[in-house]
């Protein structure tokens, strides 16, 4: 299992903490690294994590896709508005029996993929962490940091666990990192809709941290009642979430250190949101399954008109 091969697709927060705990922990792994190359590929990677910093003085980095050796496991870590351009990227660091495996937030997003390299070499992976990038490879792990991984199948038809989930969950436990395997994907990705709506929208139009959303009366229910339209959606495709789940988000979130979500600091620093991804296909989701979603709706409606107006302005 160790002989197993690791290619990261975007050496941000999320690619650069789970890449750097896979070499540490003995694997071999090879860094796509785009505005931070020089750094990445001179210094290293630094992780400053509750579980304890540590360095990477020596990375295998680079900065085209040309020049890296095709891996077992490709992941992918990029934001989804930079998805158009793994057409590309893929095909050439993918070993033909290898596995692409999508670090995303948002839902609908592996048929894309599997339209480059193939339904059956396409996996999901859901990451709860809570990790920024302080500067060029230096990278922030604040809270959590478990993984749920499932196979794709065509319109996300759950499968067994399969042999290849088992060996890449035992690599990624061997790096320290808390894994669940899933036999449906689609029920997974709803699970992580349920907190990504609420926060990563409400971040941006509130400009609020997690624990401000919590610590107010009013916006607290407000983050419930767009939970628990995630939760219609998701029973509207026969995904039905246990009673205590939303409340269980809730007090996750409450014991959470205060947070910056991902989609606030791209607000913040003028990069397109991952709008469709994280609010948009759900919505569409809903609308094909006759779900009524006010809040949702709302929230996606308010996030298209800031976005539109943030990148409208100077960075």
């Amino acid at each position: 299992m160790a002989t197993r091969s690791y290619a990261i697709v975007g050496t941000g927060a999320v690619g650069g903490f789970y890449g750097a705990r896979l070499q540490k922990a003995g694997l071999e792994v090879h860094f796509l690294v785009d505005r931070d190359y020089e750094v990445v590929r001179t210094q290293g990677l630094r992780i400053d994590s509750p579980n304890g910093n540590f360095t990477l003085p020596k990375v295998n980095a680079y900065h085209d896709v040309h020049q890296m050796p095709p891996c077992d496991v490709v992941i992918v870590a990029l934001k989804t508005t930079q998805n158009h351009i793994l057409p590309q990227l893929l095909p050439p660091i993918v070993k033909p029996d290898g596995v692409v495996l999508l670090l995303q937030n948002g839902f609908n997003i592996e048929p894309k993929i599997a339209e480059i390299v193939g339904e059956a070499r396409v996996m999901g992976g859901l990451c709860f962490i809570c990790a920024n990038k302080i500067e060029p490879g230096y990278i922030q792990h604040i809270d959590y940091s478990d993984v749920h991984l499932g196979d794709y199948h065509a319109q996300y038809q759950p499968g067994g666990i399969s042999e290849r989930m088992i060996e890449i969950a035992a690599n990624f436990k061997q790096a320290e990192i808390p894994v669940e395997l899933t036999e449906d994907l689609m029920l997974s990705r709803w699970k992580k809709l349920v907190w990504n709506i609420p926060y990563n929208g409400l971040s941006v139009v509130l400009n609020a941290r997690t624990d401000e959303m919590m610590g107010n009366p009013e916006t607290r229910v407000l983050v419930k009642e767009l939970m628990q339209e995630v939760v219609a959606i998701a029973s509207s495709y026969n995904r039905h979430l246990p009673d205590d789940y939303i409340q269980l988000m809730l007090d996750h979130t409450d014991q959470m250190r205060p947070y910056l979500t991902s989609m606030k600091l791209d607000y913040d620093a003028h990069r397109p949101l991952e709008l469709e991804a994280i609010v948009g296909n759900p919505l569409q989701a809903a609308i094909a399954h006759g779900v009524n979603v006010p809040k949702i709706t709302m929230l996606y409606q308010q996030l298209k008109f800031l976005d539109s107006r943030n990148q409208t302005i100077d960075k």
